[in-house]
């Protein structure tokens, strides 16, 4: 007869075991589920179509092509796109001024998407890094007491000019991923209707790497420690969070999301309002190239971390996934 070295009185009156042994009855009693109504793709845009090796999939787009991208989209199912302006050089002064202009390429595809596809929920990231020479996300200050500074007050109304143009050229929501302090208060008092997405807690995180190859956003000089969130602290990600609710926040984002995922749980367990998680560059593209050499299974993979991120608390999920999970699902 077995004996147990602890007390196993509910053993083997109750085994869990029972309702994992077929995928239907492990899918009837499910916790956490992946609702593609969850999920948002972001898309690079920019005057010609350029593929990158370095974010297998997502390619910089034209305005014909991702109009044609998001006609797919939508017919997997997909509701939401977040769209990533990447201007030519010659078009990148000290201030990033054509995150602004009328005719910027954020703004043409915007146009164009809200006529052809007027369905699709078009949200824009708004920060200055991909149109500014240096590559910071604000008006730079190279000679500050620690070098190169981003000045933040400076910043803040071209941050407001260029949320201001998206939503003329017709975005739904707004993204502000600069990590400004008070940058949420300047776009809420000129857009007092408009959704606002905060990366609240936006860490300066080795992991996007593979985007600022995309998006040409890496910085000339300096880092950007100075502004983004260090990757140690997890009660100031509440405090910034605290701070974005009361600028008129709608939602707030967690950025990176498979390391910081204690983080995201935080934001969950303190705040009532909508939390997303951008599933960034660095953590889809490790999968891909694992996944192409052998080492694991990229969909289950994939699925494995989709779900963690909803799992931690997320509501809203920003991932290169998107696509794919279309049509997984």
């Amino acid at each position: 007869m077995l004996t147990y070295p602890c007390d196993m009185s509910a053993f083997p009156a109750t085994r869990l075991r029972r309702l994992r042994r077929t995928d239907g009855l492990r899918s009837l009693v499910r916790e956490t589920r992946l609702d593609l109504d969850d999920f948002v793709q972001p898309l690079f845009v920019g005057s010609t179509t350029v593929r990158n090796e370095e974010l297998p999939g997502m390619s910089r787009l034209s305005v014909d092509d991702v109009l044609a991208e998001a006609d797919e989209l939508a017919g997997f199912g997909v509701r939401a796109l977040l769209l990533f302006g990447v201007p030519e050089a010659e078009e990148k002064d000290e201030e990033g001024s054509s995150a602004w202009e009328e005719d910027g390429i954020v703004q043409r595809a915007l146009r164009a998407l809200r006529a052809e596809r007027p369905e699709l929920v078009l949200a824009t990231d708004v920060c200055l890094c991909e149109y500014t020479s240096h590559g910071h996300c604000g008006v730079l200050l190279r000679d500050g007491p620690h070098g190169v500074e981003v000045q933040n007050d400076e910043t803040l109304d071209l941050l407001a000019r260029t949320a201001v143009s998206h939503v003329e050229a017709g975005a739904d929501a707004i993204a502000p991923s600069d990590m400004m302090d008070g940058r949420v208060g300047a776009i809420r008092e000129v857009l007092p209707d408009i959704p606002i997405v905060a990366y609240a807690a936006k860490y300066a995180s080795a992991f996007y790497g593979p985007f600022r190859d995309v998006a040409e956003s890496a910085p000339a000089e300096g880092d950007r420690r100075g502004y983004q969130m260090d990757p140690a602290n997890v009660r100031e990600a509440l405090r910034e969070c605290e701070l974005d609710l009361a600028e008129g926040a709608d939602v707030l984002m967690v950025k990176p999301a498979l390391p910081y995922l204690d983080v995201l749980r935080a934001v969950r367990d303190r705040f009532e309002c909508p939390v997303a998680a951008y599933n960034v560059s660095g953590e889809y593209a490790m999968v891909k190239a694992a996944a192409a050499r052998g080492h694991l299974d990229e969909r289950q993979a994939a699925l494995e971390s989709l779900t963690a991120i909803k799992r931690a608390g997320a509501d809203l999920v920003f991932s290169y996934w998107t696509k794919d999970l279309a049509r997984w699902l």
